[in-house]
């Protein structure tokens, strides 16, 4: 990436704002809730609504890294870091946890953030040093319970429970760690191994981080990487506490 100057945040963000409604209207448009027969656990719509963020974010000089079609003009100051339908079997099932995920990246990492949940309409953002809202309101966290009193979500299924009270698993990282941030949930866990790209988490990372809650890999990587083969376990938490506890607890059932 350049070192060109950047559009102001707000304009960005802004632009990020219109592409998730470009994805929705896509998405509202496409009758076909099936597989895109292009590769397993792609649907037609993810295609769609994909197409429909590009449009929007290349136009307004933005690179893009997307879930479904890679990378597109990457050698731009700004890369957009995409998944245009977060939860897409949610969606192809009508199960209510599906969102669009966007996040700006420059040469000093995650810069503005947008989440926004297609069927309650939460609208989660954040600029790099300036904050994370949900809906318009300021979203501060400063804490959360011990872990044996945590409402956990969780992306697979880890060799036993991981010390927390409840467990939830909601089908869409993007939403879940969004949600850590505003409280909704006390943390989030990726039980699986690898399997999420930067685009299922980095958006809803900077949220958490910019509203004090904190996120890591649980291998212990940086999880700004924009390769499309790269993948990470995201893990994150409503306070640093609770963050610890949860990767001391996954890294023992998983023997690591």
């Amino acid at each position: 990436m350049s070192t060109a100057p950047h559009p102001p945040v707000e304009a960005l963000r802004s632009t990020l704002y219109r592409a998730v409604h470009a994805a929705r209207e896509g998405f509202a448009a496409t009758a076909d809730r099936g597989p895109s027969g292009e590769r397993v656990g792609q649907y037609a719509f993810d295609l769609v609504t994909d197409e429909a963020v590009i449009d929007i974010l290349t136009a307004d000089g933005l690179g893009v890294l997307s879930e479904e079609a890679g990378e597109v003009h990457t050698d731009r100051p700004l890369i957009a870091v995409v998944d245009p339908l977060d939860g897409s079997t949610n969606a192809s099932r009508g199960l209510p946890w599906y969102a669009t995920s966007i996040c700006v990246v420059d040469d000093d990492g995650p810069l503005v953030a947008v989440v926004v949940n297609h069927v309650s309409g939460r609208r989660y953002d954040a600029i790099r040093g300036g904050g994370a809202r949900a809906d318009g309101r300021t979203l501060t966290r400063t804490g959360a319970p011990p872990l044996h009193e945590a409402i956990v979500a969780i992306s697979g299924m880890p060799p036993r429970p991981l010390g927390w009270r409840q467990f939830r698993a909601l089908g869409a990282v993007a939403l879940d760690v969004a949600a850590v941030a505003d409280g909704t949930l006390d943390a989030s866990v990726d039980c699986s191994v690898d399997a999420h790209g930067s685009w299922d988490y980095l958006a809803a990372a900077l949220i958490c981080r910019e509203a004090g809650a904190a996120v890591a890999d649980a291998q212990g990587r940086d999880l700004v990487v924009l390769d499309h083969e790269a993948r990470r376990t995201p893990v994150a938490a409503g306070s640093d506490e609770l963050l610890a506890a949860l990767l001391a607890e996954r890294a023992a059932a998983f023997g690591s």
